[in-house]
């Protein structure tokens, strides 16, 4: 089963976007994370926005935290105006402790919305390691997530260590069980087979008759 594809198909139902969405709440809480961003061309009259001088301009080599949403827009022009940094939870002190074993991280603490953070993040990641700890983390988590659905017992201090992502994963898959279970219990209607496995049944019999 493709994961991505669980991933991609799911938050369009949730509308929980992996993708600019002025109308998602994820995504705008997602890039409001501050990310640390190095000026490379002046930019007049913003001094301001760096309290450690009194200048009127913002000079080049000035560092600053800006929210992701600005730092996106302003570092991918055709002359960009920042460089911004990885966030420290995908750097790779962070990355080798997911690919450690990424089931055993508290991932709420990482960042609530770490997967929808990742999507971003990503494209600043030329070599490509923020996409595979992301793919990488959520394929080793994707069981975990199950077998908290499956388990109506299940520790709720585990449930805590998932981020928005898989909580709501968690619940849908939680709700699912309940229901069907439910279903078992209460239902009369005896379980037959589809038509189209006993067509194919019975074509397999003729076969068998016919070349025995």
């Amino acid at each position: 089963m493709n994961v991505v594809f669980i991933m991609v198909k799911y938050s369009s139902n949730m509308l929980t976007s992996y993708h600019p969405d002025y109308y998602s709440i994820d995504d705008i809480l997602a890039t409001q994370e501050r990310v640390l961003c190095k000026f490379i061309q002046q930019v007049p009259r913003m001094g301001k926005l760096n309290p450690s001088v009194e200048e009127k301009n913002l000079a080049i080599g000035t560092e600053l935290e800006l929210p992701l949403w600005l730092a996106l827009d302003i570092s991918a022009t055709r002359q960009p105006v920042v460089i911004p940094e990885l966030p420290k939870i995908f750097k790779e002190a962070y990355r080798e402790i997911l690919k450690a074993d990424a089931s055993a991280v508290d991932l709420h603490k990482f960042n609530l919305y770490f997967y929808e953070l990742g999507s971003y993040i990503k494209h600043m990641d030329r070599r490509e390691e923020v996409h595979n700890i992301l793919l990488h983390t959520f394929i080793t988590r994707f069981r975990l997530i199950l077998d908290l659905a499956h388990n109506s017992k299940s520790d709720p201090i585990v449930q805590q260590r998932l981020d928005s992502l898989e909580r709501k994963l968690f619940l849908c898959g939680y709700n699912s069980q309940v229901k069907l279970n439910s279903w078992l219990v209460q239902s009369n209607a005896p379980i037959e087979a589809a038509t189209m496995v006993t067509t194919h049944r019975k074509r397999k019999r003729v076969y068998i008759d016919i070349f025995n």
